[in-house]
Parts: C-alpha cells; sequence; structure tokens
C-alpha cells in the first residue's frame, strides 16, 4: 500500500495515525518537526503527507512550501491535520499546497477514508 509521512510534535497523534494506518495496510514514517519531516521526505519514496500546523523549527506551512520545492513531491498529495478551524488559515495553507485538511480530533474512520481517496492503491 501507501508509504506515508507522518509530521506532528506530539508523539500521541502520530502513534494514533500510526495505529490507524497500519493494519490498513500502509508503512508509516514519523516526524517530531518540519525540518525533520523536510529531511525524511528527501530521504524517502513518500505517497502522502500528513503535517500538523503548527510545530517548532519549521511549521506545516513552512514544510508544505519546502515540499512543493523538491521534485520528488510533484503531485504528492499534503493533508494538514490541525485544531486549527479558521478559513483564513485554511486559504493560506490550500495556497502553500495543501491537498485537504482533517481537523483535530478526527475519527479513525475519517483518516482513512482521506487516505484512500488521495492515494492510489
Amino acid at each position: 500500500m501507501a508509504t506515508i509521512l507522518t509530521v506532528d510534535d506530539s508523539p500521541s497523534i502520530r502513534q494514533m495515525i500510526k495505529v490507524v494506518l497500519e493494519p490498513a495496510g500502509h508503512s508509516v514514517i514519523e516526524a517530531g518537526d518540519g525540518a525533520q519531516g523536510l529531511a525524511k521526505a528527501q530521504a524517502s519514496k513518500l505517497d502522502l503527507v500528513i503535517t500538523d500546523l503548527n510545530m517548532p523549527v519549521m511549521n506545516g506551512l513552512e514544510l508544505i512550501k519546502a515540499l512543493r520545492k523538491l521534485p520528488s513531491a510533484v503531485g504528492m498529495p499534503i493533508v494538514f491535520l490541525t485544531t486549527e478551524s479558521n478559513d483564513t488559515v485554511k486559504q493560506e495553507a490550500k495556497s502553500a499546497g495543501a491537498t485537504g485538511w482533517i481537523t483535530k480530533p478526527f475519527k479513525p474512520e475519517q483518516l482513512l477514508a482521506v487516505v484512500a481517496k488521495l492515494v492510489r492503491a
């Protein structure tokens, strides 16, 4: 199935994502901030990135802008998973290159549906 990078400064959120996606057959790579996420994206072949917005070192918007400059990330879906629900922030994320948006807290079925929609089996 898909190789998915999840970038969040909360280990519990990264673990929740992993617990939902790995039993569905996906491989999950974890990063604790945007800079770590960018490094792992450069070192891996990814099918999808799920990132938080507010993180130390490099936030989610900065990460998306950096990912969109990588030839390997052309066309790769990037989803925000965050507590932010402000329309202005959503528009800023879309302009940066985000493909989708999931608001925390999320239901496992919701995450699986978004991944299934964005990643080809």
